[in-house]
C-alpha cells in the first residue's frame, strides 16, 4: 500500500493472550515477510510500530499512553494502517529462534513458515508466556521463566548452553533489548554473530526512511528501512543493548 496516509482498518476481534498482552485483528490482511512492522495510528494520540503476528492482527504488550489508548478501543473501533515497511528475518533450512515476551509476536509467522526447528520462549512467569500452543504446533518449543514457575527456572538465553548453536543455518531473535545483547555477546563468541538476526525496536516518526528518528550510532543505520531486522555484525560496537533515543532525539538508557 502507499507511504502516505494510514488505512482505516476496523477491528473485528481482540484476544486477551496475557494479562498485559492482547492480540488485535484487523478486517484486512496485508502480505507481509515476518519480522516486518507496520506503522499503527491510534486516532487522536499517536502513531507507533508496531510488528505484524500474522497478515491481519498486531500483538501488543500494554506499555505506554499509545498502547493504552490502543487497549481502550474495542471490537469494531478503528485504527489506522501504514505497511508493511522494512525487512524480515531471513528464512532458511534449520532456523533457531529465540523469543522473550511479546517478542515473540514477530516470530510466530516464521514458525508458522515451518522453518524453526527449535524455539527459545522466556516470560516473566508463566502467565506473561505468549502463544505456547500455538508455537507448539510448529517447532520444538523450550522454556524458561524468571520464576521458575514454568520450564528453567532462568533467563531464555541460559537455554542456549545446552544447544549447538553451529547446528543452526540462521538464529532469530526478538525481545527485550538487554537480552538481545545477552544473545549477541553468546553468538559472537562463537563467531557466528554474521547468521544471527535480531529485531529492533525504536521510537520512528515517519517510518519510511526519511526523519532520521530511528538512527542507530555510529552507523546511522535506520531501523525502518534498513531495519527493523539487523544481522549481529551490524550491531557489534552500536549503541545496541545500550542506549536509544525518545521522541525528542535524548539518549535514553536500556
Amino acid at each position: 500500500m502507499p507511504e502516505g496516509l494510514p488505512m482505516p482498518v476496523t477491528l473485528v476481534r481482540i484476544k486477551q493472550e496475557t494479562p498485559s498482552v492482547r492480540t488485535f485483528f484487523f478486517d484486512r490482511s496485508f502480505s507481509f515477510s515476518p519480522g516486518q512492522f507496520v506503522m499503527v495510528w491510534v486516532p487522536g494520540k499517536d502513531e507507533i510500530p508496531m510488528a505484524l503476528s500474522s497478515e491481519n492482527s498486531i500483538t501488543v504488550q500494554n506499555v505506554g499512553d499509545a498502547t493504552a489508548s490502543l487497549f481502550a478501543i474495542g471490537k469494531d473501533g478503528k485504527v489506522g494502517i501504514r505497511g508493511p515497511f522494512g525487512n524480515g528475518f531471513s528464512k532458511a533450512e534449520k532456523v533457531l529462534a529465540i523469543a522473550g515476551g511479546v517478542g515473540a509476536a514477530p516470530l510466530l509467522p516464521l514458525a508458522r513458515a515451518d522453518c524453526v526447528m527449535t524455539l527459545l520462549l522466556g516470560a516473566r512467569n508463566e502467565s506473561e508466556l505468549l502463544f505456547v500452543d500455538l508455537l507448539d504446533e510448529w517447532t520444538d518449543v523450550l522454556i524458561a521463566t524468571d520464576d521458575g514457575s514454568l520450564g528453567l527456572k532462568g533467563f531464555v538465553t541460559q537455554l542456549m548452553d545446552d544447544l549447538n548453536l553451529g547446528a543452526y543455518d540462521r538464529i532469530a531473535v526478538c525481545g527485550p533489548e538487554v537480552m538481545m545483547r545477552a544473545v549477541l555477546a553468546n553468538v559472537e563468541e562463537k563467531g557466528i554473530a554474521h547468521k544471527t538476526e535480531f529485531s529492533l525496536h525504536r521510537y520512528m516518526k515517519c517510518g519510511v526512511g526519511v526523519c532520521g528518528s530511528c538512527c542507530i550510532d555510529p552507523s546511522g543505520l535506520r531501523v525502518c528501512r534498513d531495519g527493523p531486522v539487523f544481522t549481529g555484525d551490524k550491531l557489534l560496537k552500536s549503541e545496541f543493548g545500550h542506549y536509544m533515543r525518545d521522541a525528542s532525539g535524548r539518549k535514553k538508557n536500556i
